[in-house]
């Protein structure tokens, strides 16, 4: 009963049988492979973007704030919700790649900022050499409520930023999640809604530290490439990061292994409601449910071997995964019900 986090999830089949084809006979490196075209190919039709840029790395936090440092100079600002995670699980990473830059805090509930507190945010910053200056919107999708944003919302945040000047960036690390649990396309969510650059994270979803910076301003693609290099994260073996990522879309596949957590957390939210004692503390839209839930039932669960996070007030946050099965949700609902 592993529900921890998604990133303790193993590699699918698939994805190692990509990896094995991949490595056989000698090609370029840094990235001028077949795969690495074949990818960058592929991510254009999926995104309905042919003029789309696509430069990978193998963390997210590489991803996130190596993505920002292009529209965030040392004396800027991104503006991201309070509890993002580029705000409290990056280390500073964000700040770092783009020489110092501040974060600036919205708040808003579930995870999600809205055009009120976004606007009132801005109108409270910049404008006075003694201030940093907004200079970028960073968005997550799917939450770290496990919440999500619609094209609507998306584009409601992204028109306010731009009128601002503001570039505008979406962290998604579980984009694939974002997708299935909205029934959008992945033009929707992005440049159609105002995103001017993409983190889309596939270690979340089944890879092999893989995650795609998908440019859809172009112009910017040369200077990241340069960042990318100084910063230490330009792989000279693309071939196995591009090969994880050209098979996790083929035929979908990346929507099926999302569509299979997004349901197993479903099940487990339902039988949480119906949990003597257990209260859900955001809506579960894709694969996270924050719950808080009674003392006896955490120590049962514990007892019987459940792995998650919970804190001493009652609170826990249960993440699925692509291979969560129904008879682990089934069994930690009944530890907890004792």
């Amino acid at each position: 009963m592993f529900f921890a986090s998604d990133n303790g999830a193993p590699v699918p089949q698939p994805i190692m049988d990509a990896l094995a084809r991949a490595n056989t006979g000698q090609t370029l490196s840094y990235g001028a492979d077949a795969p690495m075209a074949r990818l960058r190919s592929q991510i254009r039709t999926l995104f309905e973007a042919p003029d789309a840029e696509v430069h990978l790395v193998t963390t997210g936090t590489a991803a996130n704030s190596l993505a920002l440092s292009l529209y965030t100079p040392p004396f800027g600002a991104t503006l991201c919700h309070r509890h993002a995670h580029i705000a409290e699980d990056e280390c500073g990473a964000p700040e770092f790649f783009s020489g110092g830059a501040k974060l600036l805090l919205v708040d808003g509930p579930h995870g999600k900022m809205t055009p009120d507190t976004l606007a009132a945010t801005l109108a409270q910053s910049g404008g006075s050499v003694h201030s940093v200056q907004p200079s970028a919107l960073s968005l997550t999708n799917v939450t770290e409520a496990g919440t999500t944003y619609t094209q609507a919302e998306l584009t409601a945040l992204t028109t306010i930023a731009k009128a601002a000047g503001l570039g505008t960036h979406l962290d998604g690390a579980r984009f694939a999640n974002a997708l299935v649990a909205t029934n959008a396309s992945p033009a929707d969510l992005t440049w159609r809604a105002g995103v001017d650059v993409l983190t889309l994270g596939g270690t979340k979803n089944g890879l092999l530290g893989a995650e795609a910076i998908i440019l859809f301003d172009p112009a910017k693609s040369w200077e990241l490439e340069l960042r990318r290099k100084r910063a230490g994260h330009l792989s000279s073996k693309m071939r196995y990061v591009a090969a994880q990522l050209e098979a996790w879309f083929e035929g979908g596949y990346w929507l099926e292994l999302a569509k299979h957590s997004n349901a197993m957390a479903a099940r487990l939210a339902a039988g949480l409601a119906r949990l003597e004692g257990a209260e859900l503390l955001h809506p579960v839209q894709a694969n996270i449910a924050f719950a808080r839930l009674p003392a006896a039932a955490h120590a049962r669960a514990k007892a019987a071997g459940a792995v998650y996070s919970d804190a001493e007030d009652g609170l826990c946050r249960l993440v699925s995964a692509w291979c969560t099965t129904p008879e682990e949700v089934d069994a930690l609902l009944a530890a907890f019900r004792g």
